[in-house]
């Protein structure tokens, strides 16, 4: 730190809070630590009693922590991302529309494994409404070397982007509902409503529901016919488990599926499938989506909707986190289900 005449001080940085006492009205920091000395505060400072400041010195190189904090933002961000103004040396990252947060942990690891550096985020893969703020920018310091940050800058551009919210699409859904007991009215049908409020939470909708019999000729059937129809995605429901009269996998693969994977490390959720047709993704339900309140179904079907096509790596990793707590009040997705 350096001790400079206050008269002396314009451009340099506060190394310390600077109080204010106004007898019976006001005491605080009328200048925080950081702040870069103005003229106009010159004589505020005079009033306060202050002949001298101490300010951070500089060196060739060195950059102001807004600047900083300022660079790093821009660089991380992608589509969807807009910025606050710096503020005690934070930069907040905001979405700029609701949708699928999405954020490269990798490139974030390394970001963060520079020294004096903070960028941290929300958790890859919620879903966010417009004007969350989904990541922040900060370095320790008041000042940092310039070539840290163009470190960022470099990591940032080889990973592009960092962070990104992306647009959820408008899909039109299928549902082939299957079970003889269904199929035949002896029991009422309870899956449909369930999936068709999970497409409306996402701005999406069911163009169509078939009923099938326990039957994988017929079941494959009904999902041709929903395709031809227009769906872009098919959610079939029930016969998900592996007794020998739960057929549904099978009228998947008749249908002319490739199987990503059939089973996943959730609970509740763990007999899901993930296959598609062409680019179609049919989906395997199991009876926990009807009862449980959150299931891998709303893990997978936002990546869906934001146009993601998910492989057998992304079931994989749903392991950690993929165990639901069961909440008597559910927080999803502010927790920890499928965020591992």
């Amino acid at each position: 730190m350096e001790k400079i005449p206050v008269e002396e001080s314009v451009g340099m940085v506060l190394a310390h809070d600077m109080t204010e006492i106004i007898p019976g009205k006001y005491k605080g920091a009328a200048f925080k630590k950081g702040h870069i000395i103005r003229k106009e505060d010159i004589p505020r400072l005079l009033n306060m009693g202050k002949e001298h400041i101490f300010a951070i010195a500089y060196k060739d190189g060195d950059i102001h922590e807004d600047e900083a904090a300022s660079r790093m933002a821009r660089a991380a961000a992608g589509q969807g991302i807009s910025f606050s103004e710096p503020s005690e040396g934070k930069v907040n990252l905001l979405a700029k529309h609701s949708g699928l947060l999405k954020v490269n942990t990798e490139a974030l690891f390394e970001i963060n494994s520079i020294e004096e550096i903070v960028l941290s985020t929300l958790h890859s893969d919620t879903l966010v409404d417009g004007n969350t703020v989904v990541a922040g920018t900060k370095i320790i310091p008041l000042k940092i070397e310039d070539q840290k940050i163009r470190s960022i800058e470099k990591i940032c551009s080889e990973n592009y982007p960092v962070i990104q919210v992306m647009p959820l699409l408008k899909l039109k859904a299928g549902i082939v509902t299957t079970g003889n007991e269904i199929y035949h009215k002896r029991i009422p049908d309870k899956s449909g409503p369930v999936v068709i409020e999970k497409f409306r939470e996402l701005g999406s909708e069911v163009i169509a529901q078939l009923f099938s019999k326990d039957d994988p000729h017929m079941i494959a059937v009904s999902i041709k016919t929903l395709i031809k129809a227009g769906a872009d995605i098919i959610l079939v429901t029930g016969g998900m488990s592996v007794d020998p009269d739960d057929v549904t996998p099978t009228g998947v693969k008749m249908a002319g599926a490739h199987i990503v994977s059939y089973g996943a490390p959730t609970m509740p959720g763990a007999m899901f499938l993930l296959s598609y047709i062409n680019d179609i993704p049919v989906l395997g339900l199991p009876g926990c989506v009807m009862y449980n309140k959150r299931t891998i179904f709303d893990l997978v079907l936002p990546r869906l909707a934001a146009g993601e096509k998910i492989q057998r790596r992304d079931i994989i990793k749903f392991a950690h986190g993929g165990l639901c707590s069961g909440c008597k009040d559910c927080r999803y997705p502010n927790c920890g289900f499928g965020k591992g």
